[in-house]
């Protein structure tokens, strides 16, 4: 198998063990979207994604049930 196919298949089984008040990072984000880490604050200013939280100094993170939410309005998921 792939490794990047498997990388992803790890990350979404991830994603869909978390509850929806969890948060998780950039690069989960940009797997579930299928894109690019810089098209993923391209997309969030677009309104494609939600919008991110400041958790702190350096920390920026999504909200899972957002990302859901989103993910499944726009049918990839």
């Amino acid at each position: 198998m792939n490794t990047d196919l498997a990388q992803e298949r790890r990350t979404q089984q991830q994603f869909d063990s978390l509850p929806n008040s969890a948060f998780v990072r950039l690069p989960m984000v940009a797997t579930l979207y299928a894109t690019s880490q810089s098209n993923v604050w391209r997309w969030m200013e677009r309104g494609i994604v939600p919008r991110s939280r400041k958790l702190a100094g350096r920390t920026t993170a999504w909200n899972v049930g957002e990302l859901r939410q989103s993910l499944k309005e726009i049918g990839l998921r």
